[in-house]
């Protein structure tokens, strides 16, 4: 399996996927921290994929998404967009909805 493939496979299988830099307890840059705060404020119950731990991954996610930076949020398979997006999502209310939307 290709990384594009295991990133496909990644954001089918869960509902809301975050990559980002270390994990949601230590979280290794301030814009996957913050992203993070903001998604665990939404309530949601989402996965997280590290790409510090796989180099591979890291560069496999910017050319799957066609965006150069890390964090990145999906829901629902779509690619939402990195942590200034995440941001103004939340305080328009509408990452909140997304979160709380249903699947399909």
């Amino acid at each position: 399996m290709t990384e594009q493939e295991a990133i496909k496979q990644q954001i089918e299988s869960d509902r809301i996927v975050l990559y980002m830099k270390g994990s949601p307890a230590m979280p290794l840059c301030g814009f996957s921290a913050r992203s993070t705060q903001l998604l665990q404020a939404c309530g949601a119950d989402f996965a997280t994929v590290d790409v510090l731990a796989d180099a591979a991954i890291r560069q496999a996610i910017k050319d799957y998404s066609n965006w150069p930076t890390i964090p990145q949020l999906y829901i629902d398979g779509q690619f939402i967009g990195g942590c200034d997006i995440i941001t103004a999502m939340f305080q328009s209310g509408e990452l909140q909805k997304l979160v709380a939307g249903s699947q399909g």
